[in-house]
């Protein structure tokens, strides 16, 4: 079974002190969010798991593989695909041209593997633009690119920092839509968001972050019926 693993894992930026003995558990399968307002931790938490930043302490393991001191693309080569926030896709190449870049074979051969068609399916709306510049996408569109950008790469884990920041409102329901669909088809993901409805809409489980420590975990139904924590930790 896969499974991502961190254990009371810290980090630091320069004498910063931003994690502070972090624990999170993804198994195979699941669809798990980490919610927290700005500033909380997230994104420090998504970087440290893909290797761009270096945990000071504490343990990260996948598959009962080491993380701690890998390099981002030797952790990539592991099974790992990450969708940065900033989407950081090729402004000068065409959505086709993001796409093929991005193209490689998966750890599991028996597994479907992703193509440039699947991806069309998956997200209609970038079929007709196949040819178009990925400078010219609106940023929903650029959201849907670097997503399936990262697909390309048949990753068995995606990591994706705040998917729907900054989209608008449609745009965050047709993610949701499609998020749905990779969850019936097994991926296994890890997102960080503070949007409570598209995390608690799509997730099985959720962590809490707030000042670099893990302050709440529990299932979904459990974070729905849990007024008081959603107003301590998640309302602005």
């Amino acid at each position: 079974m896969m499974q991502l693993d961190l254990k009371d894992v810290s980090t630091h930026y320069g004498t910063s002190h931003i994690l502070f003995d972090v624990s999170l558990t993804v198994n195979e399968g699941e669809v798990v969010c980490l919610l927290g307002r700005n500033g909380a931790g997230k994104t420090t938490t998504i970087r440290t798991i893909m290797g761009l930043v270096q945990a000071s302490s504490g343990s990260i393991t996948f598959n009962g593989t080491v993380l701690n001191g890998l390099a981002p693309h030797d952790i990539a080569r592991l099974g790992i695909g990450y969708v940065p926030d900033d989407r950081l896709i090729f402004p000068d190449l065409t959505v086709r041209e993001n796409l093929d870049i991005a193209a490689k074979q998966g750890l599991d051969v028996k597994v479907r593997q992703w193509t440039v068609e699947r991806i069309y399916e998956l997200f209609p709306i970038l079929a007709p633009l196949n040819g178009n510049l990925g400078g010219y996408l609106s940023g929903g569109e650029q959201q849907m690119l670097t997503i399936g950008r990262t697909l390309m790469g048949n990753p068995s884990l995606v990591l994706l920092d705040e998917p729907v920041e900054g989209v608008a409102p449609l745009v965050v329901e047709e993610l949701a839509r499609q998020f749905k669909l990779l969850k019936t088809m097994g991926l296994t993901i890890l997102f960080a968001e503070q949007n409570l409805q598209f995390a608690t809409d799509i997730s099985d489980r959720a962590y809490i972050i707030e000042k670099g420590r893990i302050r709440y975990h529990g299932t979904i139904e459990e974070l729905e019926r849990n007024r008081e924590v959603q107003e301590k930790y998640l309302m602005i």
